[in-house]
């Protein structure tokens, strides 16, 4: 069954069997399993919108808005196999999901856009670290998308208070880490709203990267 319908009916709580599977010592190599107590783990479901080219990527967006968007601009520009919504943090627990979706699909190679911020960055790197884990492809970032979002957001930063990201969380970014290291160095976020339709209805070409 469903862990959370094992939880509830153990502990009179959906959620508690969960926590203890992610991060309690009762759990491991040896120890208690899923499987011992005949329940496993069931990903989040994600939303996504099937494109008409059937050889290109899977992109993946954070935030509904421009989940939207995109979805318009693949049905006229096709760049994409499929354009699915990551539901911000759901994305991590849900990525379990992409292996419907990439078995429907026939894709191996699945990008990721969103927030210019900490925690914007954080989940497609934890999600990839899962993927790669269960036999799924690595998540990469859709540098075109973020390229236009650090020439689109200039001057136009919002100031983000948490926690300084740590030095090598851009990493992952590539040819865009510096000028996001500079971004968040200056205490500023960036939304990926900025990357509208508006603007992507006037694009004439994209690099697949």
């Amino acid at each position: 069954v469903p862990i959370k319908e094992r939880s509830l009916g153990i502990f009179g709580d959906e959620k508690r069997l969960d926590q203890l599977v992610r991060g309690s010592a009762l759990f491991g190599d040896g120890r208690l399993t899923p499987e011992i107590l005949r329940c496993s783990i069931v990903p989040e479901p994600l939303p996504w919108s099937p494109g008409p080219n059937p050889e290109g990527p899977v992109l993946v967006i954070e935030n509904a808005a421009t989940w939207h968007s995109y979805c318009r601009w693949n049905a006229a520009r096709k760049p994409f196999s499929a354009v699915v919504y990551g539901c911000g943090n759901r994305f991590v627990d849900g990525i379990l999901s992409m292996r419907e979706i990439l078995s429907s699909l026939g894709t191996r190679s699945v990008l990721y856009f969103g927030d210019l911020d900490p925690q914007g960055l954080l989940i497609p790197q934890e999600a990839s670290v899962r993927a790669q884990a269960a036999g799924l492809p690595a998540v990469a970032p859709h540098l075109w998308s973020y390229r236009q979002l650090l020439k689109l957001g200039v001057g136009h930063g919002q100031q983000w208070e948490g926690e300084p990201p740590s030095s090598t969380l851009c990493d992952w970014l590539e040819s865009c880490a510096e000028p996001t290291r500079q971004l968040f160095a200056a205490g500023h976020r960036l939304a990926q709203e900025h990357v509208g339709w508006e603007f992507l209805n006037g694009v004439v070409g994209m690099e697949q990267s």
